[in-house]
């Protein structure tokens, strides 16, 4: 039995000793007629539930076996919009409402927590929910730097949780059908794998200085949470705190290489260690696994006109075989060296940023207790990969790293780029 079944057992359990149930019960709450009976649904809550949140909770809310039930965030109107997007689903008044995450995972009826924040509250919240016995499904990239990698990888496992990270694409059908050619061996032996980035830029300078708001508005302390203390700007928490430093992770390679990295991980076996070898060469980066295949990050690719195949849409990768190759991107698409690779095959019936499938697979697992398919351990080494990539970049040189020290060999400037200090008291 697992712990949510053993929560709703006995608190049914306690109502009835109280005498507080009733003698005739109601076919919902037996889980007749179609519904789902309260003992066996997840109870969720959310923290810092922006656009791309707002996004993944309708996901959450579309399912039977889940009832949203609260939301954290410390900007006022963010907090005050899940709540009339809630009520309004649920046809009733009662999704509460706080400017602390503490208060969400305070409560002993919340199973699980989606975690939307910026990047810089994704590990830290994500840990501190792990403590509160909550399970997760945290968005991307889910850490700042390598050391909060390992950090959220080691708590989650420390603490028994399910951790979805909320790239989604393993989830869906055009990118599992490329997986799939990939293990098949219709390819032939795997030579390389691509993955589509963004233009990568060293952090911009920070916007100028606007007097604090009432933090019963907006909580910028709050807000910053383990990132550096810096000056209010409205336009922070309007969504512009990408690519500024303490509040973005990456030189903005996480930012598609969360995704795309990913799934050349997954595609190359990879998802328990990292390349060991990384270079870069203007916009792109080269990187060689152990077993010799490269994985390649660039911007373009790889018909004759020097770029990805028109039309397949953002997030674009490539599988390479010593006898063909498959293309998959966003808009559905997949392409391929020979047609007959995927004939009578559907690899397109959602968009590759829909996490519809990616919740499902997560709530199940917090039934069953499974690993979902972007478990911790997976997030752990496709982030390290990815800023392993940011590094060499920023450094303009070729690096070698280790994937079992989790460290640069014989180069201290860019181990000292691994780490990372939170600011208090938002500490772990």
């Amino acid at each position: 039995m697992t712990t949510l079944d053993k929560s709703r057992r006995r608190f049914l359990k306690q109502a009835v000793l109280a005498g507080g149930m009733p003698l005739i019960v109601p076919a919902s709450v037996l889980g007749r007629n179609g519904t789902i009976a309260p003992s066996n649904r997840i109870v969720v809550g959310g923290i810092g539930l922006g656009p791309r949140g707002r996004q993944v909770l309708e996901c959450f809310l579309k399912q039977k076996d889940c009832q949203f039930v609260a939301i954290a965030d410390p900007q006022k109107e963010r907090r005050e919009i899940i709540k009339r997007l809630t009520d309004r689903r649920y046809n009733n008044k009662d999704c509460v409402t706080y400017d602390d995450m503490s208060d969400v995972l305070g409560r002993d009826d919340i199973d699980a927590v989606v975690i939307a924040t910026g990047d810089r509250w994704h590990t830290t919240a994500s840990i501190y929910a792990a403590r509160a016995k909550k399970d997760i499904y945290c968005e991307k990239p889910c850490a700042m730097n390598m050391q909060e990698c390992q950090e959220l990888d080691d708590e989650i496992k420390k603490h028994g949780r399910v951790f979805q990270a909320g790239t989604q694409r393993r989830s869906v059908d055009n990118f599992m059908l490329a997986k799939e050619l990939a293990d098949s061996g219709k390819l032939g032996d795997l030579t390389s794998v691509h993955a589509g980035i963004l233009k990568l830029q060293d952090y911009l300078d920070p916007l100028p200085a606007e007097p604090e708001p009432d933090p019963a508005e907006i909580n910028w302390d709050r807000w910053l949470g383990p990132a550096p203390k810096i000056p209010f700007n409205m336009d922070y928490c309007r969504g512009r705190w990408r690519n500024h430093k303490g509040l973005y992770a990456g030189y903005r390679l996480p930012e598609w290489g969360s995704h795309t990295v990913d799934l050349c991980q997954w595609a190359a076996g990879a998802d328990g260690t990292t390349p060991l070898e990384f270079e870069p060469d203007g916009t792109t980066i080269r990187a060689k696994y152990a077993n010799g295949l490269t994985l390649v990050m660039r911007l373009s690719g790889f018909n004759d006109e020097g770029d990805w195949i028109e039309g397949l849409g953002s997030c674009p990768i490539r599988f390479e075989g010593e006898d063909g190759w498959v293309e998959a991107g966003d808009f559905k698409r997949i392409e391929t060296s020979d047609s007959k690779l995927i004939e009578g095959k559907n690899g397109g019936a959602i968009l590759g940023t829909d996490p519809i499938q990616h919740v499902r697979n997560f709530l199940d697992c917090v039934k069953t207790r499974n690993k979902p398919v972007c478990n911790s351990t997976v997030a752990r080494y496709g982030h390290l990969t990815c800023f392993a990539a940011a590094i060499s970049w920023k450094l303009g040189r070729k690096l070698t790293f280790d994937p079992v020290k989790e460290a640069f060999v014989d180069d201290d400037e860019a181990n000292a780029m691994r780490t990372y200090q939170r600011r208090a008291p938002y500490t772990i």
